[in-house]
């Protein structure tokens, strides 16, 4: 079985959190990396999400250490929309 991972930022323009991490972030641009594995005996290529990262701190912190934390996906696109809409909202 082969898997995948692809890479991605989101962006937050307000303090966020989310439940894997210990307290909001602040407002930054986050890399997120996904973890995909191939769904065997279908007639063409597909694959299934198996793990979502969130890595930090923000990609404009240079050097350090970074940690990838793994965060439920509903989580995460829920904290995207909520940001979302406080922003259309300031």
């Amino acid at each position: 079985m082969s898997t995948r991972t692809t890479e991605s930022t989101v962006a937050f323009e307000h303090p966020s959190s989310l439940r894997a991490l210990d307290g909001p972030q602040p407002p930054e641009t986050y890399r997120v990396m996904i973890d995909e594995e191939e769904i065997l005996g279908v007639s063409f290529r597909a694959y299934r999400r198996t793990a979502t990262l969130l890595q930090t701190p923000a990609v404009s912190v240079r050097g350090g250490l970074s940690q990838s934390h793994l965060v439920d996906r509903a989580d995460l696109e829920a904290a995207l929309e909520a940001d979302g809409k406080a922003s259309r909202a300031s």
